[in-house]
This record gives structure tokens, C-alpha cells and sequence, in this order.
């Protein structure tokens, strides 16, 4: 009996240690399966730029214009619906472009000034009072007001991004940090103009633009949340009180050409902007659905280039790519004015896409040439002084546009190719004197 009994205990023993080596084994197993997965996270996020500031801005980001782009695009519509007159209409299209161009430089002193997080925070809650009163007063009148402070999220807080960016990443990741957010605040203009639009269609035009505002509101207020947890330490700039002497001494050679040669660019850009889907629809006959399209090229093809593009130029040097995304700029107009049917234009909105090739390259080397200290500032300035200037290419694309589009498209194409080598002459003899 009692050997009977040894040999169960035996057996009871090795099947214990059978199962604590296989729970080991296991162990060790999940182990290396967790470590593996843990490496090839953290492998992906370096690769992409990601750490704790920048996600929290990102998801700022796609909260603020998910919400914008269910009703933001259908406000001259609603202007028309509450009685508005074409002039206020008018005035409304073109206070976006004037604001986008004097709200960068105050945006610019707020983040030197405070830090990035009270800068931020700042503009959204300006906005989110914007969208209040959008959604409170049903008057046209009420609207223009309050574009002054719902149009104040995407031009002031474009300096804390880009600085943010500047103090969260290592200057090798910073066009991978600033393509990604070109990225995301594409993404909300894929569905939220559809979602605005259902809302639309099923509630009416007024009513729908309303509940578009209200999650407007909402996702705001949840953004606004976020960026209090931005793990960035207010500071106090050396001078932050605006000086333009001292932002033009600051703003060295290097920047001065990028600018002189952005402006080009983007007048080449402007002047056929507001003629693209009246030529697309009126002179070669492309229906609504077929312009919705070519426009869906448009942007499938800036999304797929910004995360090799932005690695190829940290990796590479990034003047080389802002050069070709000026050539890209410099030949959609050119070819509008070969297209003479859907497929011809179809390569043309691809190329109107691929502009964004060079885009994270060119705003990281605005950061890189920015002094320290006022570097908020002098991006704010920057974009300034473009979009003022470029404001103007609207009024000279009128008028080209009334001697022919032919003469409007190789008009832009003749002023962008200007842009372009200029830039890529400076950029040589800039090699040339570095040897």
C-alpha cells in the first residue's frame, strides 16, 4: 500500500513540474511576443515621429476639423439661406484669406509668449466662442462676425504646431513630424463634408449646418481637454514684444529666398484657383460627380506622398524636395491647359496633388532657419507676408482669366517656373559656397 502510494506521489510530482515548465516556457514565450511587439511599436512610432506631444496634437487636430468639415464648406450656402447678400457673401470667401494671413504672425507671438499650450488652447477656445455664436444667432450678419473667431483655429495656432514639432522632435524627424500632421488634417475632409451633407439632406440646410456647429462644439471642447495635457513647460521669450526690425535682422538669407520664391509659387497657384471647376465643368464638359473626382485624385495623391516624401527628405536633405514640389506647382496649370477630356485632367489633379511632395520640407526648413527665441514669430511673419502678398494673384487671375484661360493657365505656369528657378539657383549657390 505504501509503495502504491509513493508511486502516485511521484507521478503527482512529475506532472507538476511538467506543468511548471510548460507555464515557464509560456511565459517566456508571452515574454518575447510582448517584447516584440512593444519593439515594433516604438520602432514605428520613431519612424513617424510620434511621442506623447505630438499624438496629443494630432488628435487635437482631427477632433477640431472633423467637427469644422461637417459644416465649414457649406457656409456660403448657408449665408444665401439666411438672406445674405452676393457682397456679404463675398466678403465672407475672402475674410478666410485675409485672416489666414494676419492671424499666423499674432498665433507666432502667443507661442512665444506663453508656450505652446496656453497658445493652443487660446485659439480653440476663441473658436469654440465662434461656433456658439453661429449656432445661437441665425443671422448672416452674426456669421461674418464670428468668422473673425471660428476662422482663429487653423491660422493661429499654425505656429504653436510647427514649434511644437521644432521642441518635440530631433531636427532628423522634423519634415516626418509636419508631413504627418499635413496627413491627418486631410483625413476629416474625406468624411466630414459627407457626414455635413447627410446631416443637410436630412434636417434641411439651416438646421443641418446648426448640428454641424453643435459637434463643432463638442469635439472642440474634447480637443480643448487634450492639449492641457501637452507636456510643454510655458516659457518666456528674450523678446516678446513684436519688433518687425528685429524679425527682418533675425530672418537670414536663406529664409528671405524660401520666401521670395514661395510667393512666386503660390501666385502661380492662386491665379487659375477660383477658374479650375468652372473650366473643368463648363468648357470640357465634366459633370458635378466627375469634378468630385478628379478632386478625390487630387487629395489621394497628396495623402500617399507625405510619409516617404518626409522620411526620404529628413533622411536626404529637404531643399531637393521643396525644388520638385515647386515643379509640381509649376506644371498643373500647364497641363489644365493641355487637358481636353476626364483622363487628361485626371493626370493633371494628380500632379495639383503631388505639390504636397515637398510641403513638410519646406515648412521643416522654415523652423530650421527660424531664430531661437522667436521662432513663433518669425513663422508667423513669414506667413504673413506671403499670404498678403499673395492674396493679390486673386485679382490678377480675374483678369487674365478675361483674356482666355489659355492665358491665365501659362500665365501662372510662366510666373511658377520663375519661383522655381530662382529658388534652385539659390539652393546651388548656396552648395557652391558651403564648399
Amino acid at each position: 500500500m505504501q509503495l502504491i502510494i509513493a508511486a502516485e506521489s511521484e507521478i503527482c510530482l512529475k506532472a507538476d513540474a511538467v506543468r511548471f515548465l510548460e507555464s515557464s516556457q509560456e511565459g517566456r514565450f508571452t515574454a518575447v511576443a510582448q517584447s516584440s511587439q512593444s519593439t515594433q511599436g516604438n520602432a514605428v512610432s520613431s519612424f513617424l515621429g510620434l511621442n506623447r506631444n505630438t499624438v496629443l496634437l494630432l488628435a487635437a487636430i482631427v477632433l477640431i476639423a472633423a467637427g469644422e468639415e461637417t459644416w465649414m464648406r457649406f457656409v456660403p450656402k448657408y449665408l444665401d439661406a439666411l438672406g445674405a447678400p452676393i457682397l456679404a457673401i463675398g466678403l465672407y470667401d475672402g475674410l478666410k484669406t485675409i485672416i489666414g494671413a494676419v492671424y499666423a504672425l499674432p498665433g507666432g507671438i502667443a507661442v512665444d509668449r506663453w508656450g505652446h499650450r496656453t497658445a493652443l488652447a487660446a485659439s480653440t477656445a476663441l473658436s469654440i466662442v465662434g461656433y456658439a455664436v453661429v449656432f445661437g444667432v441665425q443671422h448672416w450678419a452674426a456669421v461674418l462676425g464670428a468668422s473673425f473667431l471660428f476662422l482663429a483655429w487653423a491660422s493661429l495656432s499654425l505656429p504653436a504646431s510647427f514649434t511644437l514639432v521644432g521642441e518635440s522632435l530631433p531636427p532628423q524627424k522634423h519634415a516626418m513630424g509636419i508631413g504627418i500632421q499635413s496627413l491627418v488634417r486631410r483625413l476629416p475632409v474625406i468624411i466630414g463634408p459627407v457626414a455635413g451633407g447627410m446631416l443637410m439632406d436630412r434636417f434641411g440646410l439651416t438646421s443641418g449646418v446648426r448640428y454641424g456647429v453643435l459637434l463643432s462644439i463638442l469635439l472642440a471642447g474634447a480637443a480643448l481637454a487634450l492639449q492641457r495635457n501637452l507636456g510643454v513647460t510655458p516659457k518666456m521669450a528674450a523678446a516678446p514684444v513684436l519688433d518687425f526690425h528685429a524679425l527682418r535682422r533675425d530672418a537670414g538669407p536663406e529664409l528671405r529666398r524660401l520666401l521670395v520664391s514661395d510667393i512666386l509659387v503660390r501666385f502661380c497657384e492662386r491665379i487659375p484657383f477660383a477658374w479650375v471647376v468652372i473650366y473643368a465643368m463648363d468648357n470640357l464638359g465634366m459633370s458635378a460627380t466627375q469634378t468630385g473626382l478628379l478632386i478625390a485624385i487630387e487629395m489621394a495623391a497628396a495623402i500617399v506622398c507625405y510619409v516617404p516624401a518626409s522620411y526620404l527628405a529628413d533622411r536626404y536633405g529637404k531643399e531637393p524636395f521643396v525644388v520638385a514640389t515647386f515643379v509640381f506647382f509649376t506644371l498643373f496649370p500647364a497641363l489644365l491647359g493641355f487637358s481636353q477630356g476626364f483622363w487628361s485632367l485626371a493626370l493633371a489633379f494628380a500632379v495639383r496633388g503631388l505639390k504636397e511632395f515637398g510641403e513638410p520640407a519646406r515648412k521643416a526648413l522654415i523652423l530650421a532657419y527660424s531664430p531661437e527665441g522667436r521662432k513663433g514669430q518669425t513663422i508667423g511673419a513669414y506667413y504673413l507676408v506671403r499670404d498678403g502678398v499673395v492674396s493679390f494673384a486673386a485679382l490678377l487671375g480675374a483678369g487674365l482669366w478675361k483674356m482666355g484661360p489659355g492665358v491665365n493657365f501659362w500665365g501662372a505656369s510662366a510666373i511658377g517656373a520663375l519661383g522655381t528657378a530662382f529658388y534652385a539657383a539659390a539652393v546651388r549657390r548656396a552648395k557652391h559656397a558651403a564648399r
